[in-house]
């Protein structure tokens, strides 16, 4: 069975995030995230736990969350098509998103805006891991 290694580096990742605007991010946050995840990036309360529907609750953005987790590219997908659609491009069917897609609502650099300002929260070593999730350019 063949394994793959990630050898990405932070160096390497920090490239989506040259020249954005966190100040206009945390701004297009405010007015399009903050009423599912929170003012504060703290999420909604039990966002571990499904609700009734089966939908999990807006998972928090900031280092408690699992935001961090993830690479660039499946943040800026997530955000831009939704949650399900996002999830079923990558194969993974069947899960119960609540997050919509902005993609109408939004453009690809407020996208990479936001993203930047709940980046720019993080801890340096959550910043450092989600940057090692990302490929190499």
């Amino acid at each position: 069975m063949p394994i793959m290694l990630s050898l990405a580096s932070t160096a390497a990742a920090d490239h989506n995030w040259d020249h954005r605007d966190i100040v206009a991010g945390q701004s297009l946050y405010a007015d399009n995230c903050a009423s599912c995840h929170g003012a504060n990036l703290e999420g909604q309360p039990n966002w571990q736990s499904p609700n009734a529907d089966g939908v999990l609750p807006a998972p928090p953005h900031d280092g408690t969350g699992h935001t961090w987790h993830h690479d660039d590219a499946l943040l800026f997908a997530y955000t831009k098509f939704g949650g399900a659609a996002a999830l079923d491009a990558m194969g993974v069917t069947g899960f119960n998103s609540g997050m919509p897609a902005f993609n109408e609502t939004l453009g690809d650099d407020e996208i990479w805006d936001i993203l930047a300002y709940i980046r720019s929260t993080w801890s340096d070593r959550e910043r450092e891991v989600q940057a090692s999730r990302n490929p190499p350019h």
